[in-house]
């Protein structure tokens, strides 16, 4: 579908600033990478292939006797036994001799002077998940290595694992959270600038009240009392945050309910939703885009500000809050620090820039050459 005028004149001031294009650029691709985390890092497999068969182990469970074994548990593949089952065809030998079968199989294609079908294993770049134990040669937290290019963390879990996985999770709560937030901040805001009067006057009222809630505070509490998951935060933050664009869509209202636009609209017997929605949102989109850079990154810092308290996610998925917890914790390990630091840098510099330029985008008063 063409877009509009209006839009591509949008469109172009967007890419005309190349900070801003650039960093969407950037995010889009780190974004993307963490979206296929389980292919990136993950302690199976991706492909097998085992008597001209392929097998997908990240995608599928498959028992020990899938390749020759004995057990009916989810294969081990990284134990030499299940390795050598797999390399050598499933030769009954791999049980005493597992390295000199392989080794055997690679170089002659044989176990024993018997014709095997030699398989092979596709491992991921990162060879762990995010709960992976990984063993090490030196205590946990152990230092940056070359099986572990950043390290691993206090309970000896891959950081390179838990930062792929931990950049997904951490962006989509906040951007689940700031899209929620966004809609129910701004039809809140429009319903009380449009109608003004006692509407006005109790939602205000009301938000007054309820942001003299300690959020933090109820949040921790609640967080102690129920089971803690991705989506009771997500609740908890939406439930505390959608007052964040009230106030600036409201005085934005509030300025164009009686412009000359919105009085004809009246006269001609237009709704007052496809007034509010239709002619006066686009007029208040650039205060309420102003405001987006902080909802996103406000988000963010939330949930890492509880991880760090332990108040937030469990301890079994991956978060970034945990890893400067962590980073406090041992102080004798710098590299948790220098990669908390890093990737929330990172992370927060690159959405502020990309929603800067779609806030100077959707204002009619800049144009960039």
């Amino acid at each position: 579908m063409a877009l509009s005028s209006l839009n591509q004149r949008r469109w172009r001031n967007f890419r005309a600033n190349k900070r801003a294009s650039w960093s969407l650029v950037l995010f889009c691709i780190l974004y993307g990478l963490t979206l296929f985390a389980e292919v990136l890092a993950n302690d199976r497999p991706l492909l097998v292939k085992y008597q001209d068969s392929y097998y997908t182990p990240f995608l599928k469970f498959y028992s020990e006797r899938t390749f020759g074994g004995d057990l009916g548990t989810e294969a081990n593949y990284r134990t030499p036994e299940v390795e050598c089952l797999i390399v050598a065809g499933g030769s009954l030998d791999c049980w005493d001799d597992p390295a000199g079968i392989m080794a055997e199989a690679q170089e002659k294609g044989t176990a024993k002077g018997e014709p095997v079908q030699t398989g092979w294993i596709l491992w991921p770049v990162v060879p762990y998940s995010y709960n992976t134990i990984v063993e090490t040669p030196t205590p946990a937290p152990a230092p940056i290595s070359a099986q572990n290019w950043l390290g691993t963390d206090e309970a000896s879990r891959d950081v390179l694992a838990r930062v792929i996985y931990g950049f997904r999770l951490s962006v989509t709560f906040a951007l689940i959270v700031t899209a929620l937030t966004t809609v129910i901040g701004i039809a809140a805001g429009a319903v009380q600038g449009y109608m003004g009067g006692k509407t006005d006057l109790l939602f205000q009222r009301f938000i007054e009240i309820w942001q003299s809630v300690p959020s933090l505070y109820v949040i921790i509490i609640l967080a102690a009392v129920w089971a803690r998951g991705f989506w009771f935060l997500v609740f908890l933050t939406v439930l505390f945050g959608w007052t964040a664009l009230v106030g600036v869509v409201r005085a934005e209202f509030l300025r164009a309910r009686n412009f000359e636009y919105v009085r004809a609209a009246k006269a001609l017997g237009v709704s007052d939703v496809q007034i509010m929605f239709r002619h006066m949102l686009p007029n208040a989109m650039v205060a309420t885009l102003t405001m987006l850079p902080f909802v996103i990154t406000g988000a963010i810092s939330g949930l890492a500000a509880l991880d760090y308290l332990g108040f937030g996610l469990p301890s079994s998925l991956p978060s970034l809050g945990q890893l400067t917890r962590q980073a406090q914790n041992n102080l004798h390990a710098p590299h948790l620090a220098f990669v908390s630091f890093f990737t929330f840098a990172i992370m927060l510099t690159l959405l502020i820039f990309i929603f800067e330029g779609v806030r100077d985008a959707f204002d009619p008063r800049k144009t960039f050459r």
